[in-house]
């Protein structure tokens, strides 16, 4: 049974109110089991696949009981939520971290994308996605998530760019095309229908591609 599908009895919630002296050893301690249970989540998906993936298994992947593991979550739609929201916070952090480690010089920007890809996480969310296609309880869960991400990242962007400001939908049409090809080029080479050679050409192509679009390269040869 997939996590999203799961259902338990109600049982009792973890979120309580901080004391205003910060947070306790136990909230510390309950905060560290939670992003244990994350963790063991998306492994779990990236070495099983959404469909394979139970709680059962998740709680023996963190090393938990699966009474320990609902105690946190009550049940698997939950936990597939925070798994998924970690996921996003995970490509924001990235985002921004290689937004703001360089002078926004493209090749530096195409690569730290493309090694970004090569990691489980987008392995594990590329599978939740493909699965949400056919499965109408994890479609609930991932869309109006997908939303807020897609809000989040857009304005992050606008906030981290300031050489695009003077053209928005260029810089839109940059973020999708970039994003487009570099994910479909990751997909392709998990599946074999990319070979690996092409894989540098094709981030180079990309890099020129964003350069002739950026406002201030506009007519110039880089």
């Amino acid at each position: 049974m997939a996590l999203a599908s799961a259902r338990s009895a109600p049982i009792r919630r973890e979120a309580k109110a901080q004391p205003a002296g910060g947070p306790t050893q136990q909230s510390l301690k309950s905060a560290q089991t939670r992003a244990r249970l994350i963790d063991a989540t998306i492994r779990c998906i990236v070495k099983l696949g959404y469909a394979n993936t139970t709680t059962p298994q998740v709680a023996a992947e963190a090393g938990l009981s699966r009474g320990a593991m609902l105690h946190h979550f009550e049940n698997g739609a939950a936990l597939i939520k925070a798994a998924i929201v970690e996921l996003h916070d995970k490509r924001l952090r990235a985002f921004r971290r290689a937004a703001e480690a360089n002078e926004h010089e493209t090749s530096t920007m195409v690569n730290a994308y493309w090694r970004q890809l090569q990691k489980p996480a987008f392995v594990a969310f590329h599978e939740l996605a493909l699965a949400a296609r056919t499965n109408t309880d994890l479609a609930r869960i991932l869309q109006p998530l997908q939303d807020e991400f897609r809000e989040k990242f857009n304005a992050q962007a606008v906030q981290l760019f300031p050489e695009w400001q003077s053209d928005p939908v260029g810089f839109d049409l940059a973020m999708t095309l970039s994003q487009t090809l570099l994910e479909g080029m990751a997909i392709n080479l998990l599946t074999g229908a990319m070979e690996e050679r092409m894989v540098e050409p094709m981030l180079r192509l990309v890099e020129q591609q964003i350069r002739t679009m950026r406002p201030d390269m506009k007519g110039q040869a880089r």
